[in-house]
């Protein structure tokens, strides 16, 4: 406990960090203030059917920008797509309280929204990409995540309560002004952080690649395509309560436009309760956790769709707030789990795409179940859906769990490497699913001076001498790794290592060790680092050897 806290503290003093930390607070509480207040000024103008139109309308075009933007974030800085982002969000929310004070048509208010969606799917690939630059350290960069994860929960809370208060005491026009001035400022504070850029050449082109490639890959993997299935599924879920709260709080509860900011309070309260379970999911089974919570969810929602008291149906709500962010922190990490190292930021740019889709859906779907009958009946159907979705495909499940097996020994051991202790978590397991177990005997040769370099060793157990020519420059034990020079060079090995003990020791390929130091910045610079050591070294040495020649 002390160690997280120390780990916490590191992260509050890590600048950068915490100003990415509050900017997506800030973008969370502007995107769902602004998206409640949309919602009712179009139910105001044309009831639940209106609504529902406009949120697609706003979503379709989210749905379209996530995986680009996820494939923008990869090539070129994430810190000008997330600056934009959050700028064209700004715009958007900005037109549409203009058009409301000018009194201009409710199409111009909508085209505002319009505009902001489009921005909204940008920040979360752009952000995963950028926070990696940042963090020091694999123990702050977690932090930082857990961080993030409190934050959206909070900001969902209190974009509940910030918009059902104001629209108690003003209008809805009020609510979108306090939005685009919210965004402006994550804008400006992250305008000044820095990122390189991981890559060059055609940007169109490559990301375009990248989305086929990721959409190829999660064709190919039953296991992807289970869990792409369950996010969208559950942003479905979202998308028909998004309208709902509002009819909940309206026509079925007659509390007034506010309480559909104080329902949407209640859904994301449970969310900060039960985020804080979150962290206790670690290198633990997800397959009964993503059951459960799926289960749980169906159950206090449709117990809603028969209960008429209004604290009833805010402790419900908070139990389905609850609910759906174990569900969704646990099928992402199992999707972390389940595909290649090489593909998780692409599946999880399809992944934002098809949540938008998601919520589009379910914002149709919920006006469509209301007009075939009432809003109690809409709310039990769609409190079906992730139960019978979950529990039909639940073998199916169980086996994906399995087979994403958690290495927790190799990750602890390439964690405590120097070349790779800044790595992210997600890189780090997908990582130690691609190393291979060796034993050795003492005596036997690991790696050869001059032969040409295939394979990186992590010394999981005993002791190896180092050797070059005739002269033991080291011996190195657990914690150390061997032959990474010859594949960063992309040369010959500039060393021989022998087994002095037995010796077992994980191997891992070229191709995913130069996959995972080139695909990150700051694992990139400390892997040059070495080298540049390594050169210095042997440079140092050849001149003290011939010094030391009489001759």
């Amino acid at each position: 406990m002390a160690s997280r806290v120390r780990t916490f503290g590191q992260v509050a003093r890590n600048k950068s960090l915490m100003r990415v930390v509050v900017a997506y607070a800030a973008f969370i509480l502007s995107e769902y203030s602004a998206w409640i207040a949309m919602l009712v000024f179009a139910f105001s103008k044309g009831g639940a059917t209106t609504a529902g139109v406009v949120a697609l309308a706003q979503l379709v075009p989210a749905a379209i920008t996530a995986p680009v933007a996820s494939a923008l974030a990869d090539r070129r800085s994430p810190v000008l797509l997330l600056v934009a982002g959050y700028l064209v969000q700004g715009l958007g929310i900005a037109a549409a309280a203009s058009a409301i004070v000018v009194g201009a048509s409710p199409v111009f208010v909508y085209l505002g929204g319009v505009l902001a969606g489009a921005a909204v799917s940008t920040t979360r690939p752009a952000q995963a990409a950028l926070v990696p630059f940042l963090a020091r350290d694999v123990g702050e960069l977690t932090a930082t995540n857990v961080l993030v994860g409190w934050a959206e929960s909070v900001a969902i809370m209190a974009a509940g309560a910030v918009t059902g208060m104001t629209l108690a005491w003003a209008g809805v026009e009020y609510v979108f002004v306090f939005s685009a001035v919210l965004v402006g400022g994550a804008a400006l504070l992250v305008w000044t952080l820095r990122a390189e850029s991981p890559g060059r050449g055609d940007i169109v082109a490559t990301a375009r690649h990248r989305i086929v490639d990721g959409f190829a890959e999660a064709g190919r993997s039953r296991a992807a395509t289970l869990l792409l299935g369950l996010l969208a599924a559950e942003f479905v879920v979202i998308g028909a309560l998004d309208v709902l709260f509002v009819v909940l709080a309206i026509d079925v509860l007659a509390l007034g436009q506010a309480w559909a900011g104080y329902l949407n309070m209640a859904f994301g309260a449970g969310g900060v309760v039960f985020g804080g379970f979150a962290v206790l999911l670690l290198g633990r089974r997800l397959g009964p956790v993503i059951v459960f919570t799926a289960v749980l969810l169906g159950i206090a929602l449709g117990v809603t769709a028969v209960v008429s008291g209004p604290a009833a149906v805010v402790i419900l709500l908070a139990v389905v707030g609850g609910s759906r962010a174990l569900f969704d922190v646990s099928t992402r990490s199992l999707l972390q789990r389940a595909v290649p190292a090489d593909m998780v930021a692409r599946m999880f740019g399809i992944a934002e795409g098809l949540s938008m889709a998601g919520l589009a859906v379910g914002s149709l779907l919920a006006p469509a179940l209301i007009a075939l009958k009432d809003a109690q009946f809409a709310l039990a159907a769609i409190a079906s859906i992730l139960p019978v979705l979950v529990l039909s495909c639940v073998l199916l499940l169980v086996n994906v769990d399995q087979r994403a097996q958690v290495p927790i020994v190799e990750i602890s051991l390439l964690r405590s490497l120097p070349i790779f202790h800044r790595l992210p978590l997600p890189a780090l397991e997908g990582m130690a699913h691609a190393l291979e177990r060796v034993e050795y005997d003492p005596g036997a040769v690991i790696i050869r001076e001059g032969e040409q370099g295939d394979r990186f060793y992590a010394i999981a157990q005993g002791d190896v001498e180092i050797r070059q020519g005739d002269v033991t420059i080291g011996v190195v034990g657990r914690g150390a790794g061997v032959g990474e020079i010859a594949l960063l060079r992309e040369g010959l090995r500039t060393a021989t290592a022998v087994a002095l003990t037995p010796v077992s020791a994980f191997a891992l390929g070229r191709v995913s060790f130069l996959t995972a130091v080139n695909g990150h910045a700051p694992t990139r610079q400390g892997a040059e680092a070495i080298v540049g050591e390594v050169r210095e070294r042997d440079s140092y040495r050849r001149i003290d050897g011939d010094e030391g020649d009489p001759e």
